[in-house]
């Protein structure tokens, strides 16, 4: 079937340009369709990504690239499974995690209802801190943060996919541009560089948990699931758009690596050689745009800033896009108690539905209350457990999902997926647990 631009009067069509409702038939995987792997790589790279890796650079050199370049593929691992899942049956994740039981039914509306809560608060702070840096006697940072949020809001709530898209490959374009300067100002030494990515682990204490940490935090949380809604949004409905997806989603984490290894780069050179700390948070990155201003002068500490905002306000309103996606999707197959489809994700209907504008809602006025209040503390421990637990989650219900009768034999789990699955479960567990030992469980009651 030829591949035009279609029926005008389809939403999914005219996201994506491309005809082929109902068509299976395997398309060759081409740049062109390049799209929501884009979508996801923005979003799930924040702030906090890339001081997590600038603060491995700084206090470990080049010696866990390697790590960070694992990260990557691990992720990869994630997205592609489900991305498979959405077009192999034609059924979205949520879906196939009901399937399972309704566990993961509680399991989702806790962790959707109180991770966005305080995540909504939390993107929009990052947001805010490079406008304030920027242009210091407009604004309070809390308003700053309040007009990232209300800007976000409604960029999602009128626009369709195709736009969404569209606006975040310019954002990642900064992005990159950014980071890439950065990692070329600083002249890295690329034969340390090479080296690094032998796995060798660093001679300091629980060296292990800060490189499995590394490697857990680069490239999304709830963003990897996501990923699959993103597909069915571009119009992928099928299994004939598997080789499409499967080269997506390899350029969304080969963009996730160039991010997070300059920014080690910038580490290792601008901070480890000197022996300068900074932060961990988002106020990391204005220390570093305070160090580049003295080391390379204004120009470069605000290009810096600028694309410090675009990665801050990508994962905002992809956040806002990609999970109220999943939140319609869970309350429409909740209130009619059967399957949803790609298809109906891919109309456009679910970004027009009230479940969908009423968690966008969610995401942005109650967290607002936080800026004022502070965030309460028992509820930044339930965030921070169940962020912990989402990827566990999503790992093992893959491997369920992706070897059972639920999906079509020929698109069910091999073995190299089947052990890249373990190993991110594995990996994401042992992260969780640690996370949950390092909460302040005494205060909490």
């Amino acid at each position: 079937m030829a591949e035009t631009t279609g029926d005008k009067a389809s939403n999914a069509s005219a996201a994506t340009g491309e005809a082929g409702e109902g068509d299976s038939r395997l398309r060759k995987s081409s740049w062109k369709y390049i799209g929501p792997g884009i979508v996801v790589a923005a979003t799930g790279v924040g702030a906090g990504d890339l001081v997590a890796t600038l603060i491995a650079g700084s206090n470990f050199g080049y010696t866990l690239l390697w790590a960070a370049v694992i990260g990557c593929l691990v992720k990869i691992s994630l997205a592609e499974a489900a991305g498979r899942w959405h077009l192999s049956t034609g059924r979205t994740l949520f879906d196939g995690w009901a399937s399972l039981g309704r566990w993961t039914t509680y399991f989702f509306v806790v962790y959707v209802v109180i991770w966005g809560f305080v995540y909504g608060a939390a993107a929009m702070s990052s947001s805010a801190l490079p406008l304030q840096a920027l242009f210091p006697d407009v604004m309070d940072l809390k308003w700053w943060a309040i007009l990232c949020g209300l800007s976000g809001l409604v960029f999602v709530w009128f626009n369709k996919y195709v736009v969404f898209e569209k606006v975040m490959t310019v954002l990642v374009g900064v992005m990159f541009v950014v980071t890439v300067y950065l990692a070329i100002r600083v002249t890295p030494n690329l034969g340390d560089a090479f080296a690094g990515l032998l796995p060798v682990l660093p001679d300091e204490k629980d060296s292990i948990l800060n490189t499995l940490g590394l490697i857990g935090g680069v490239g999304g949380t709830i963003t990897l699931a996501a990923y699959g809604y993103w597909v069915n949004a571009k119009g992928w409905t099928n299994t004939g758009w598997m080789k499409v997806m499967r080269l997506d989603n390899r350029v969304a984490y080969a963009t996730t690596g160039i991010f997070v290894i300059a920014m080690l780069f910038v580490g290792a050179e601008l901070l480890h050689s000197s022996q300068v700390a900074i932060a961990s948070g988002d106020k990391g990155l204005i220390q570093l745009g305070d160090i580049l201003e003295e080391e390379y002068g204004g120009a470069t500490a605000k290009f810096f800033l600028i694309g410090f905002f675009a990665t801050s306000y990508t994962s905002l309103i992809g956040v806002w896009h990609g999970v109220s996606l999943m939140f319609a999707d869970f309350v429409a197959r909740y209130r009619k108690s059967a399957g949803a489809t790609g298809e109906e994700v891919a109309s456009g209907a679910r970004e027009r539905s009230w479940p969908f504008r009423a968690y966008l809602l969610w995401l942005t006025f109650p967290p607002i209350v936080l800026l004022f209040q502070g965030q309460p503390f028992r509820l930044i421990i339930l965030y921070g457990v169940l962020g912990a637990a989402f990827l566990p989650f999503l790992a093992a219900t893959l491997i369920w999902l992706l070897n059972s009768s639920r999906t079509p034999r020929e698109w069910r789990n091999g073995p190299v997926s089947n052990a890249m699955l373990a190993i991110a479960g594995l990996l994401f567990l042992i992260l969780c647990v640690k996370q949950i030992w390092d909460q302040p469980w005494s205060e909490f009651f």
